[in-house]
């Protein structure tokens, strides 16, 4: 009973509350236990995260870099073949234009001999042509254009011939290929 008369209602209490004050602290002491280990786990989680992040970053910048090389190396090969392409259309060019012109001066030159002397060219004489058709021959050069005008349309036309090839084979050149 001297246990009893020590235990009043505030004793009581009193030990009440420090039973509740330990299962309280032994609880918070599991809790930390356990959020320390969540806590380590969720850095183990946070670093793989980085270091992914960190290698998709590292991935991204070298296939940036690949693809930049990979661009120049195409835009040379491009700018190659179009220099080439420029190159062979001016050769080509050039060389028929000179041809033209050449052809234009012999022309030039034999015109007169052509019309002294019709069986100049080394053939055989040829019967005269009868007078009605030598009119409708006059009459068909009449529409033709003198011979520097025709000299001059023939370079245009090459140059317009020579100029659409050249586009032609621009647009063949393949910009997308590496």
């Amino acid at each position: 009973m001297t246990l009893l008369r020590l235990l009043n209602v505030q004793g009581i209490a009193g030990i009440t509350a420090s039973l509740c004050l330990a299962v309280l602290f032994i609880l918070q002491k599991g809790e930390t236990r356990h959020w320390r280990k969540q806590s380590g786990h969720f850095e183990q989680l946070y670093q793989h995260e980085q270091s992914a992040f960190a290698g998709t970053v590292a991935n991204y910048r070298a296939a940036a870099a690949r693809t930049e090389d990979a661009d120049r190396a195409t835009a040379e090969r491009v700018r190659a073949e179009q220099a080439a392409i420029n190159q062979r259309s001016n050769n080509a060019f050039e060389t028929r234009l000179a041809d033209a012109r050449a052809r234009a001066e012999r022309l030039r030159l034999e015109a007169p001999t052509a019309a002294a002397n019709p069986s100049a060219r080394g053939g055989s004489a040829v019967p005269g042509v009868p007078a009605a058709f030598g009119k409708l021959a006059s009459a068909a050069a009449e529409d033709r254009l003198p011979a520097s005008e025709a000299l001059t349309a023939t370079e245009q036309a090459i140059q317009l011939d020579e100029l659409i090839k050249w586009v032609r084979q621009q647009h063949e050149v393949d910009s997308n290929q590496p």
